[in-house]
């Protein structure tokens, strides 16, 4: 019988592999937390027509990306593409927005069926951020603000940059969406077929376009800050001058659109050149317009999302994952005899709380000193803990340095905890 396997762009996140995603999360969850942002959990299955409102019809995820099906009671149903919309709902289902200021976050999987790649699969993880009720341009700047805090904590100021643009009002954008049409029907033949397509259904896309003659075209194109209204100039010059202020650097890329219908005024990605290719680890924008578009009263409102894909193989490649988070344990607690296996299990939750934060592991399933010191090893503890008839009989445990050139010791047995504690310390 044949093996079943993941489906394609479907991966398993090994035990090997989750301590990175681990110290990325927590660093995340610390960052967000320094900020007064609450975490929000939404669920992965929403009404379809939440996607279809809030993300565009004509856009590449609600044509050709969403997982769609109908459930027993013949409702549609989609696994979420992406979490704004998701959040959008159950903020103002529950009553969360009117009136009020909020500062959430959320993360989880997203699902979109596209071509799988280095960094990118149908089922992702997102981590997600989005402010309500302000709208000004302070708290575009405080987003910019914290995730520039996070790259540096995590060590990767040096290859991330910042992009920013304004596509002003939906006026201002219908006005432009109609001279870049103009300007680029006199080119269609020429365009990359992606191209020929969203000229008729989302033109502003066209400017995303990696294909090298349509981007040649591009270069006499009308350009969007022609375009911006006065409101949306004032204020992006304020977030400039706020992100001026707070040493910020980033680049003005007029180009620079975002792919889903809800967006308007700033949008932004922070991007890397350290894996090859550019690539977007962080992305975002303003849409003031989406909560009353999905039936809730105007609000101001901004986010933006990041790919922990995307970020886990940066920290990987660049080699910025200090070397404790792959190791499973800090001491590992061997015996040999039956009443040393007994004393084993004591010893070991004397230790779990005598070393809080510390991972002790309490070595199971029998076998030889030898290969339970090899366990040991494996396990990048720093300290295995020898537990045999002699010791149980005496009151004593052995204490085995794993990772430095020292002679075993013995330590009273009542006093274990506050000696391993001293010795991991020091």
């Amino acid at each position: 019988m044949a093996k079943i396997q993941a489906i394609r762009g479907m991966n398993d996140i090994l035990p090997e592999q989750t301590p990175v995603w681990q110290f990325l999360e927590a660093r995340v969850r610390d960052v967000l937390g320094v900020y007064g942002y609450q975490e929000i959990r939404m669920p992965v299955v929403e009404h379809t027509e939440l996607f279809r409102r809030s993300i565009g019809e004509v856009t590449d995820i609600v044509e050709k990306e969403m997982y769609t099906f109908e459930d027993r009671n013949g409702d549609s149903l989609t696994l979420r593409p992406e979490g704004t919309a998701g959040c959008v709902r159950a903020a103002e289902e529950h009553g969360l927005l009117f009136n009020q200021t909020r500062r959430l976050w959320y993360t989880g999987p997203m699902f979109r069926h596209e071509r799988p790649q280095k960094g990118r699969y149908r089922q992702f993880h997102q981590v997600g951020v989005e402010c309500f009720g302000m709208d000004g341009p302070d708290i575009d700047a405080e987003l910019l603000i914290l995730t520039a805090r996070l790259w540096r904590e995590l060590g990767l100021m040096e290859h991330a940059r910042l992009e920013i643009n304004s596509i002003g009002t939906s006026e201002a954008r219908a006005e432009y969406r109609q001279a870049l049409v103009d300007y680029l029907g006199d080119f269609r033949s020429d365009l990359d077929p992606d191209s020929q397509r969203r000229l008729l259904t989302n033109p502003l896309r066209i400017l995303d376009s990696k294909n090298p003659e349509t981007q040649r075209i591009l270069e006499k194109a009308p350009s969007l800050d022609d375009y911006l209204d006065d409101e949306s100039r004032e204020h992006f010059e304020q977030l400039t001058g706020m992100l001026d202020a707070a040493g910020v650097e980033y680049t003005i890329n007029s180009r620079l659109v975002r792919g889903l219908d809800y967006y308007g005024r700033t949008v932004f990605e922070w991007v890397t050149d350290s894996l090859g290719a550019q690539g977007t680890i962080c992305a975002g924008g303003r849409y003031d317009g989406l909560v009353e578009q999905l039936g809730g009263r105007p609000t101001a409102a901004v986010g933006f999302a990041m790919g922990m894909e995307r970020l886990v193989l940066l920290l990987e490649t660049l080699e910025l994952v200090p070397a404790t988070v792959n190791s499973d344990a800090d001491v590992y607690v061997t015996a040999l005899g039956d009443s040393a296996v007994a004393e084993a299990f004591r010893i070991s939750e004397t230790l779990r709380s005598a070393l809080p934060g510390r991972t002790v592991v309490t070595h199971c399933g029998g076998g030889s000193f030898k290969s339970q010191m090899k366990k040991a090893d494996r396990s990048g503890a720093e300290i295995a803990v020898v537990i045999g008839e002699n010791e149980v009989r005496e009151g004593v445990v052995g204490i085995k340095y794993l990772r430095r050139d020292a002679e075993q010791e013995q330590v009273a047995r009542d006093d274990v905890g506050r000696q391993i504690a001293a010795r991991l310390e020091g």
